[in-house]
């Protein structure tokens, strides 16, 4: 198992290195059984749940965390314990949180804090007081592994300080994260991530590729972050299976999910977010590379809900009477795509197929590292519970769309394509 942290100045690098590595493990172990505890208690609170780069100006999403902390003058602690410049993304959160009507303030937890010891802060009846009082955290973005460690103990348990955090979602308040921040929310999180071909390739292993994270959104749905940009998708796959998700949720760049404490989860920002259901999905045990059969693939455009208890949709107010009707298809052209991972491919797949005569379309995923490079086939097909909603309210062509089908099967590639 490899591990890596750097610039700890409290403990001896090695020292350090092996409290946190067991740390993980240990908190990896009761993961479960923590998430069932708090699951069976009624939770009041809500989440805001990030998919990265936050801009200054996306006034919709700093707001709404204030408006689910209470509203103007809300307390909301920033926690910046991912960051590698703690100060500095603490401090942009606690501007921008303030400049929409919060009373943030910073909590300077971080294993990368100059002045700062971690079991100082997550100790400090000061501000542990604040907690009691605040009615909203935020976690900034950087390394989730650095939250984990800066708030779980060596021997696994909570601390005073994640006990707090508890405290106050359970209570009512708003629990918000960007990027790493974002990655915590569910029971599992990427750790030491490979990009998304070689986790196809390879798997994940517990304490490796994925650890355990803090579990707000419950044991049912897995979180994934900067996921359309950066053609994240198909990552998530290979957790969600290894770890029994049904549901995976994954939010893009400068948008967020707004998840109420009935499961109500509302798209607000920038642009969407993916949604995987595996509730009839199939593998093929004797091959032995990934695959997958009848996965469900949607995209929640901003202003769409989707419900995580019921699995139902609703569309924005603005596509909510535009549903698309296949036989009216808008494209003709038949279209294939050699590179499914690129950035945005897979939403300009998605639009093209829900709107087009075409029933099936099909996408590919390969390395150029061998002479025969393994490689995937990602198809995509409309069925009968495929459906698709369009607007052009704001000027330009959105989408929201609901159960696409899609199989995903191993291939392999002579290299060099052509001559």
């Amino acid at each position: 198992m490899t591990i890596s942290l750097k610039n700890n100045h409290w403990l001896p690098g090695s020292l350090y290195g092996l409290l946190s590595c067991l740390a993980i493990l240990l908190w990896q172990l009761p993961m479960n059984a923590h998430a069932e505890n708090k699951s069976q208690q009624p939770l009041k609170g809500s989440l805001v749940i990030i998919g990265g780069a936050l801009r200054a100006d996306n006034a919709v999403v700093w707001q709404r965390i204030v408006q689910q902390a209470g509203g103007k003058g809300a307390k909301i602690a920033v926690i910046p314990a991912a960051a590698g410049n703690p100060e500095k993304s603490g401090g942009f959160a606690v501007e921008s949180l303030n400049q929409n009507g919060a009373q943030a303030f910073l909590i300077p937890l971080s294993v990368k804090h100059a002045q700062f010891k971690p079991e100082d802060i997550v100790n400090n009846t000061a501000w542990l007081d604040k907690l009691k009082d605040a009615s909203g955290v935020f976690f900034t973005g950087g390394d989730q592994c650095r939250i984990v460690q800066a708030l779980v103990r060596a021997d696994g348990s909570k601390t005073a300080m994640l006990e707090a955090i508890w405290a106050l979602y359970q209570r009512g308040g708003v629990i918000a994260g960007s990027s790493a921040g974002a990655a915590i929310m569910s029971t599992t999180m990427f750790y030491d991530a490979k990009p998304v071909l070689p986790t196809l390739k390879l798997g994940v292993t517990d304490g490796k590729e994925i650890a355990a994270g803090l579990g707000f959104i419950g044991p049912d749905v897995f979180i994934d972050q900067h996921l359309i940009i950066r053609g994240r998708f198909a990552r998530m796959l290979p957790v969600m299976l290894k770890k029994n998700y049904k549901l995976g949720l994954g939010v893009d760049e400068n948008t967020a999910m707004v998840v109420s404490n009935q499961g109500e989860v509302e798209v607000i920002g920038y642009k969407g977010a993916i949604l995987f259901d595996l509730s009839q999905a199939t593998t093929d045990s004797t091959q032995k590379n990934f695959n997958i059969s009848n996965a469900r693939i949607s995209y929640l455009d901003r202003g769409d809900r989707f419900n995580l208890r019921s699995k139902t949709l609703t569309p924005s107010a603005d596509k909510l009477k535009s549903k698309l009707i296949p036989a009216h298809a808008y494209h003709a052209d038949q279209r294939f795509y050699a590179d499914i991972l690129a950035n945005t491919v897979l939403t300009d797949l998605m639009f093209h197929l829900i709107d087009s005569k075409q029933e099936r379309t099909l996408g590919l995923a390969f390395g150029m590292d061998a002479p025969v490079e393994l490689g995937f086939e990602f198809s995509f097909s409309k069925q009968a519970d495929s459906l698709g909603y369009y607007s052009n309210a704001s000027g330009t062509d959105s989408y929201t769309i609901h159960n696409l089908h899609l199989d995903i099967r191993p291939v392999t590639m002579q290299l060099p394509l052509y001559k």
